[in-house]
């Protein structure tokens, strides 16, 4: 190895490197250097994880068998409080500390009764930090104790007690209430989002059967209340999930299932309810000690084995198929609306976001549980059965045609001889950071988007009339549809299970259509393309809507454009309606290039609505109803919310 010399340092910059330079942080702050190595960012996502963290500390005592409601109010003045009647943070001094459990936990990382102890038996709770790095991102907190028969109290500020624990008065409450205002220092925003932790505490409240959740929010001019309590559990999160579809058995399957040590003691639990449909979509949300597993793991693992074991089985057994076919697991399972909640004593996480399950013993166990259960559940249920096992063999003839379909796309697509669309009007740029991809409703608009763009970095691509609806078809069908078609060759990174979001042309991919009700569908039949086959690129932040003014106003030779109602009657009352010219746009094509330009493409001027992954269970159940069977329900969403599409958080 050469040696280094001193004249080869850069003069000016320091080589001193001794234990001056060396940092203890001490009790919290840690948390407050970097909040996002504790709750993920400092943004809204970041900010509800904070409610996430103490709400978990109530589910965990509802999991132990003590805590059966669990309130949470958004307070007029922007605090947030969790309330529960369970057993309440300990209260008594630990010796080695010489201060009270309640202040421990709440000032120590790594400090509660998850780590070995007998308090909970199986917790929640993905990182371990809990709600000490709630206190430290927080202006203020206060704890109120419930227990033997005295109410306690304790206050913080940015993590520091600023009173010690002090007893209020008698009481035959019990509990514990956690109120907290974020920290402003620290977080991008502190304002709570209703409809975010109301998504959050329904799907808990569905896998915690009994559990009483409510929702309050105090502030002034928003105050509404929401209360969840579902008695049959995950059934009623599978109903609640096939809502207004077409359900193929009679009944949802659901079982229960425990298993137990030598000392008696409940090592772990499975709990599955399925039902099938006659749509095509596979929607199967999994959990481990109620943490949404979005990455899936061994539970889902073994769910989706035993399912496609026992399907084949009975059709091999009852000469359904012959005895050299066999049905495949994706075959199976189209159709199918499941929800695996597992309960377990020490999860491992892994994966990108710490989402997978990586126990391998619940591979076996939910495996072994789906063979015996579903098992019985056909062999009871025999026209079903049959039923059930046609769909997948009809599934499997389509999935063939699609097959050959996508070779046949495969064929003509950019990847194999760079022949892309004839109506694609492409950009010059090749780097795809720096390229994005207008689709564009009807070939009038499309020449005008063509003529106005900026070449260098913004494709154009028209769309002729809606495209079909992938919701109420197979995927074979789906890549029969040119318009389809032009879209997947030109964004050049493949559909469903070949999706390679690295071979992805443009990194914006931007829905403009007209601003009226026909705009809208045609916005959320393409949005439902993306959502069912093209996930990725709503959940990594690619997909966008244009928002083209409804209006445009002229005055004294001076034109103003407005994106609704509000905005333009605002701008009446300020400037008066006297002189003015006003011009209401129906479609994209009564613009011309350089007013398209300057109101919906100019990266300087113009207002997109970027599609995000808020909820995707709610997403589920927005494309069902928005593009499902029932074609009134549809009809009328569009109709009451055309102008406020755009602002649909997926």
């Amino acid at each position: 190895m050469e040696e280094i010399k001193q004249d080869d340092i850069e003069i000016g910059k320091s080589v001193k490197y001794d234990e001056t330079d060396i940092q203890v942080l001490e009790g919290l702050e840690p948390v407050r250097k970097r909040p996002g190595m504790y709750i993920g960012s400092t943004d809204e996502h970041g900010l509800h994880h904070l409610v996430t963290e103490v709400v978990d500390n109530s589910i965990d005592e509802a999991l132990a068998g003590y805590c059966t409601k669990i309130e949470v109010i958004i307070n007029f003045d922007g605090s947030c409080s969790v309330i529960d009647n369970g057993r309440g943070i300990p209260t008594g001094i630990i010796p080695k500390e010489g201060k009270s459990a309640v202040e421990v936990v709440l000032t120590k990382l790594h400090a509660g009764g998850k780590f070995g102890g007998e308090g909970y038996k199986i917790s929640g709770g993905l990182h371990g930090v809990g709600v000490s790095c709630v206190n430290a991102l927080s202006k203020y907190m206060r704890a109120d104790v419930y227990q033997n028969n005295q109410h306690y109290k304790i206050e913080f500020s940015r993590g520091v007690a600023i009173t010690p624990l002090e007893i209020v008065g008698a009481t035959d409450r019990r509990g514990t209430t956690i109120t907290f205002l974020p920290d402003d220092e620290i977080f991008e925003t502190c304002n709570f989002n209703f409809d975010t932790m109301k998504n959050r505490f329904r799907e808990i409240a569905f896998l915690n059967k009994g559990l009483v959740i409510s929702l309050e929010d105090k502030r002034e001019g928003q105050e509404r209340k929401e209360v969840f309590e579902f008695k049959g559990g995950i059934v009623e999160f599978v109903d609640y999930l096939n809502k207004n579809r077409e359900t193929l058995l009679s009944a949802p399957v659901y079982f229960n299932k425990f298993n137990r040590s030598n000392g008696g003691d409940v090592e772990n639990e499975v709990e599955v309810c399925f039902q099938f449909n006659e749509g095509y979509s596979e929607i199967i949300n999994a959990y481990a000690n109620n943490i949404n597993t979005e990455e899936g793991g061994t539970h889902l693992d073994g769910f989706k084995s035993g399912l496609t074991k026992v399907i084949n089985d009975y059709a091999l057994k009852n000469k359904i198929i012959k005895d050299n076919e066999k049905l495949s697991g994706e075959d199976c399972r189209e159709g199918i609306t499941a929800v695996i909640s597992v309960k377990l004593k020490n999860p491992q996480f892994e994966g990108q976001t710490k989402t997978k399950l990586g126990n391998s013993e619940m591979r076996n166990i939910v495996y072994k549980a789906m063979v015996d259960e579903f098992g019985d559940y056909l062999e009871q249920h025999p026209n079903e059965a049959r039923n059930l096992i046609m769909k997948s063999i009809t599934a499997q003839r389509a999935r063939d045609a699609a097959r050959n379909a996508r070779e046949l796309t495969r064929r003509k697509s950019v990847l194999e001889n760079t022949t892309l669309p004839g109506k694609l009007a492409d950009c010059s740029e090749k780097d795809r950071r720096f390229c994005e991809i207008y689709i564009v409703e009807g070939d009038s608009a499309g020449g005008t988007a063509k003529t106005g763009r900026d070449r260098r970095f913004q494709a154009i691509l028209p769309l002729r009339g809606k495209i079909l609806n992938v919701e109420k078809a197979r995927l074979n069908k789906i890549l029969e549809n040119n318009e389809i078609k032009s879209m997947i060759t030109a964004f050049g990174c493949g559909i469903g299970s070949e999706f390679n979001e690295d071979k992805l042309r443009y990194d914006k991919i931007i829905c403009m259509t007209d601003a009226d009700v026909d705009g809208a569908h045609i916005r959320i039949l393409l949005l439902t393309f993306f959502f069912r086959y093209m996930r990725p690129l709503i959940e990594h932040g690619h997909v966008y809507a244009a928002k083209p003014p409804l209006y445009k106003v002229t005055k004294n030779k001076e034109e103003y454009y407005f994106y609704s109602d509000q905005e333009l009657e605002d701008w009446y009352q300020a400037n008066g309606r006297k002189g003015c010219t006003q011009q209401r746009y129906k479609g994209l094509g009564e613009m011309d290039a350089d007013q398209l330009w300057e109101t919906t493409m100019d990266p300087e001027r113009r207002i997109l609505i970027q599609l995000t992954m808020e909820d995707a269970i709610e997403a589920e159940k927005y494309f069902n109803d928005l593009m499902g069977e029932d074609s009134d329900l549809r009809r009328k969403f569009i109709e009451e919310n055309a102008t406020l599409v755009t602002d649909l958080d997926i």
